[in-house]
């Protein structure tokens, strides 16, 4: 048999196995079993794979490998997203570089280049989504512009828009001056800035008075229709219905009554400026206010801003402080903080304008997604997401779809320059439809990225077409995904699911974690605190990697995460990789035996109970989606069950020759068959080349079976008694550690209590590295208790030591253990430390109390039988 390496170096074997496993068709649906499928969240072609994109991608190749072992004719499909306004915005800088704007190059031409730019960085996502170890089947590999996509996308806006589902209209929409486009509300980010109320009076026609009303934007006051007030607002009452006049413009304004005005907030007075605010715009509806635009898509105040025409908004709002001072209006500003709508992709300032677009009529879609969810036929992961989805959908408004962009899916649209009409199309028009005349246009928009996004789940299987893929493995099962997309994506993939297929796009949606830096921040450029996947798994290796995300992917909570853990999980694939090698070297002569015919000994059926036990608690765990829980368990199980005890209990039988030697082989060669199979979707590499060399039936890990629980392995009474060998070889070394007896030196123990099986007694001080164990009547002068139970107490003999200066240490120690405990004790009973502090440094703190408090207690004991 091939012997290992003596060093694990993830960069000898990674690109290997990777390339085996797509050459051998692995990654592809195998076999008749129930299917489990999964569509990757198209990572966006502008860019790289960032921690985050590496952590999903990570937690869903663990579910995959993890299905594919338990039989499931599984397909993940990998696919990239076009990603209309960055990847435009992207090439369009580039562009800027040279001096050229893309209308020098028009539309087709444009568009070449922004195709050559995906290609190019298509293919850096592929490699990059290797790199991480994804199984995805690349065979059907997608992009959301990619033909088939386009048809889908097609039929699925004519349907709609025959439904009547789907309508063009002027409304009010976030537009960004920068990227020259609208953004739906989910693609506008709120950040606090400061700024101010504006305190201005508008004079009553009749000379009475004045209201005064309280604005965070004065120049949108050129295009003020009204004033309104709350109905029920006992200041205002007798004011509904009288004339005000518009500083500064002189136009007649009617104070009007309206729900929407909050009393509370500046004055209670509302100025309303139908064309330039959200609210503004439905309150006009409501009143059939006229509505005036002044400020233009390149945020320029335009004619109907009279002398402030031409001036860029800011530059127009000092212009109109100034000029509201001077004429008497402005009463006074006061300074606030406010959230401020910025652009999600290049942050400029949104500006809410009228504008002809295209819209979804979400309402009726809705209905079935908020059922499918309130029932439990789709499940959240955490549960907590399922609340934030409702909340949103019932307040659902209508979609904005339309972009003003040249990169994307173009709207199937066409107008008739002769008769008007308006007709949507699956197929490219070249007369229209009514009157016959080839004097038409295409609609210039394209449609927001999500439209063709929410449709991912069944047009990567095929649909329209009725294919055997989607036949097969549509409905999906489960959808993983970030917090911040639940509505850009996920709520739009089960309305398009329902109201496309008639079926729930997926089972089960699991909102992963976000990866925060060591303290806690969001990474980001600015903070320069981002880490680069590509560079960790260069460093470190992929499974490393892909381990120390699974270990921190508690649900529920953000991941902090420092550099120094990837350095803590490459030690575990040293710790596998070094007791593999030492079991290999230690098959020589090995003969295959059913374990049921073999004659245990103590430690082979506590490691083989303990097994049990980790693959019924790992498997509950996948099933669930807690992956910290199935990482922290194979780990503990490997390292410290397998390793630490009992590879270092069967050494010595290893060194004989007859059945001893034959037993400690078959049970080594069973554990770690199966501990590399629990370990393989967390670390698929370096299980798969460790694997390999194992005498073991199959032809590649990642198609080998899933552990199953042997019921008949699972052995209550030898647990137990290994469990105390465990214990009191770890209180020998605790107790040794604190008198700073080196681990290699050798002591003498002795017990008092019931007689111990000679089996044990040698256990013991083999693992302890102490002389053998005598039963005594009495405690021996000299000695210290390292372990008591109800049956006996074990005691370590000291020797020579100097008792006073021995006391004096312990004493002293004790003054320090007593003022930890009592620091951690004040901090746990501070009620604003445990409610606003963070959930995981509560816990650290609790953890540590305890373990000071253990500790303390084992010192006092040590200084009573010292002083025996």
């Amino acid at each position: 048999m091939e012997q290992l390496s003596t060093r694990y170096d993830p960069s000898k074997i990674e690109d290997k196995w990777y390339d085996l496993w797509n050459k051998n068709g692995y990654f592809k649906p195998r076999g008749n079993g129930k299917s489990f499928t999964v569509v990757i969240p198209p990572p966006n072609i502008t860019g790289t794979i960032h921690m985050g994109h590496a952590l999903n991608l990570t937690l869903q190749d663990i579910i995959i490998r993890y299905k594919r072992m338990r039989g499931f004719n599984t397909l993940w499909v990998p696919g990239e997203d076009h990603a209309g306004i960055a990847t435009q915005n992207a090439v369009e800088k580039d562009l800027a570089k040279k001096g050229i704007h893309r209308d020098d190059l028009g539309r087709e031409k444009f568009l070449e280049l922004v195709w050559d730019w995906a290609k190019k960085y298509r293919a850096r996502i592929v490699e990059q989504i290797k790199a991480i170890g994804a199984s995805v089947d690349w065979s059907r590999e997608r992009f959301t512009l990619d033909d088939g996509l386009n048809r889908a996308v097609k039929k699925a806006f004519v349907e709609l828009y025959n439904e009547g589902l789907i309508y063009k209209g002027k409304y009010i929409v976030n537009w960004c001056p920068r990227c020259h486009t609208v953004l739906s509300d989910e693609e506008v980010e709120h950040e606090d800035e400061e700024g101010a109320f504006y305190h201005i009076k508008y004079p009553f026609k009749d000379g009475s008075g004045h209201v005064v009303i309280a604005t965070t934007r004065p120049e949108t006051m050129l295009a003020d229709t009204a004033v309104a007030v709350h109905p029920s607002d006992e200041r205002y009452k007798a004011l509904i219905g009288k004339k005000v006049i518009l500083p500064l413009v002189g136009r007649e304004l009617t104070v009007i009554s309206d729900i929407y005005v909050d009393p509370s907030l500046g004055t209670g007075c509302l100025k309303v400026t139908p064309a330039h605010d959200p609210n503004d715009f439905q309150i006009g509806l409501r009143h059939n206010l006229e509505i005036i635009e002044v400020i233009g898509k390149d945020d320029i105040i335009n004619e109907n801003g009279g002398k402030y025409a031409g001036m860029d908004k800011i530059e127009a709002r000092k212009a109109v402080v100034k000029d509201l001072e001077e004429q008497g209006y402005l009463i006074k500003i006061e300074p606030i903080k406010h959230a401020v709508g910025k652009c999600y992709r290049c942050n400029t300032t949104i500006e809410p304008l009228l504008s002809d677009q295209w819209f979804v009529r979400t309402k009726p879609l809705a209905e079935r997604a908020i059922e499918a969810v309130e029932n439990g036929e789709i499940v959240f992961y955490p549960k907590r997401w399922k609340k934030v989805y409702l909340n949103w959908m019932y307040e659902i408004r209508d979609w904005c779809i339309s972009r003003q962009l040249w990169w994307g899916h173009r709207i199937p649209v066409w107008y008739c320059d002769d008769c008007g009409a308006t007709m949507a199309s699956e197929e490219d028009l070249k007369k229209c439809v009514h009157c016959g005349s080839s004097n038409i246009h295409q609609d210039e928009d394209v449609l927001d990225t999500w439209f063709s996004s929410q449709l991912w789940p069944f047009t990567t299987l095929g649909w329209p077409e009725k294919t055997e893929d989607l036949k097969t493995f549509y409905p999906t099962s489960t959808l993983f995904t970030a917090f911040d997309i639940i509505f850009f994506w996920v709520a739009r993939m089960i309305m398009a699911g329902y109201q496309f297929m008639d079926e729930k796009p997926f089972s089960h949606v699991y909102i992963h974690q976000l990866v925060r830096d060591k303290k806690g921040r969001k990474m980001s450029k600015s903070l320069g605190n981002g880490i680069d996947p590509l560079e960790v798994i260069e460093e470190y290796g992929a499974d490393p990697m892909r381990f120390t995300l699974a270990m921190l992917a508690a649900q529920g909570r953000d991941i902090k995460l420092d550099s120094r853990f990837f350095d803590s999980y490459r030690k575990f694939a040293n710790k596998i990789w070094n007791a593999t090698r030492f079991v290999i070297m230690n098959l020589e002569g090995y003969e295959a035996a059913e374990i049921a015919s073999l004659d245990l000994e103590l430690e082979d059926r506590w490691i083989l109970s303990r097994l049990q036990r980790t693959v019924e608690i790992v498997t509950e765990a996948l099933e669930s989606y807690d992956f910290n829980v199935a990482a922290k368990k194979i780990y503990s199980f490997i390292w410290n069950e397998l390793c630490d005890w009992y590879i270092e209990s069967v050494k010595e039988r290893l060194k004989d020759t007859g059945k001893e030697r034959k037993v400690a082989q078959n049970v080594l060669v069973k554990v770690l068959d199966n501990s590399l199979k629990l370990l393989h979707p967390f670390m698929p590499f370096i299980t798969e080349e460790l694997w390999q060399r194992l005498p073991t039936k199959g032809e590649a890990i990642i198609v080998s079976d899933w552990p199953c629980v042997n019921d008949d392995l699972i052995d209550p009474d030898a647990e137990g008694t290994y469990q105390q060998i465990m214990d009191i070889v770890k209180g020998i070394r605790s107790l040794k550690a604190e008198m700073n007896i080196p681990p290699s030196a050798k002591v003498k123990i002795h017990y008092v209590g019931v007689p111990l099986e000679e089996k044990i007694s040698t256990m013991i001080s083999s693992l302890s590295n102490s002389y053998k164990l005598h039963h005594e009547k009495s405690k021996q002068s000299g000695s210290a208790a390292a372990y008591t139970s109800d049956k006996f107490t074990l005691y370590v003999e000291l020797g020579e030591i100097d008792l006073n200066a021995e006391l004096k240490r312990l004493e002293k120690k004790i003054s320090t253990l007593n003022s930890e405990v009592s620091r951690l004790e004040r901090k746990l009973s501070n009620e604003k430390f445990i409610n606003q502090a963070p959930e995981d440094v509560v816990e650290e703190t609790r953890e540590k109390h305890n373990e000071m408090k253990a500790q303390l207690e084992r010192v006092k004991n040590l200084i009573a039988d010292l002083k025996v």
